[in-house]
């Protein structure tokens, strides 16, 4: 059984930062990939960036220069820093693992808003 766990989210005024984590834990030979989605009220669910298990990294065009995606392969986990939020990256964003198979695994989601 696999279980993915998300932490970190929460409030922040304009311009602030917030930094979320994901763990993968349980039974799995190998993490190929990891990537963070969100999903904003009235829409649909986006990629935000994403890591491979090489360390190649990939980005949503709305998040380019201000997010920063780093992976650790040793704890199967991985960390978004968000700098110079803005109200449009409010969401809940969820944490994706890519373990090769055709299962999608998916954390519960973290709700981050940002709010004057």
């Amino acid at each position: 059984q696999v279980q993915i766990v998300e932490s970190g989210g929460g409030s922040v005024q304009p311009g602030g930062s917030l930094r979320l984590s994901c763990a993968a834990s349980g039974e799995f030979f190998k993490i190929y990939a990891m990537g963070w989605y969100r999903q904003g009220p009235g829409n649909q669910r986006e990629l935000v960036a994403s890591i491979t298990d090489d360390s190649r990294s990939h980005y949503g065009d709305s998040v380019k220069g201000r997010f920063t995606i780093s992976g650790d392969t040793t704890k199967n986990a991985m960390s978004l820093e968000m700098n110079s939020l803005k109200p449009e990256d409010t969401a809940v964003y969820f944490c994706n693992v890519d373990f090769g198979t055709a299962t999608e695994y998916w954390g519960q989601g973290t709700q981050v808003t940002v709010s004057s």
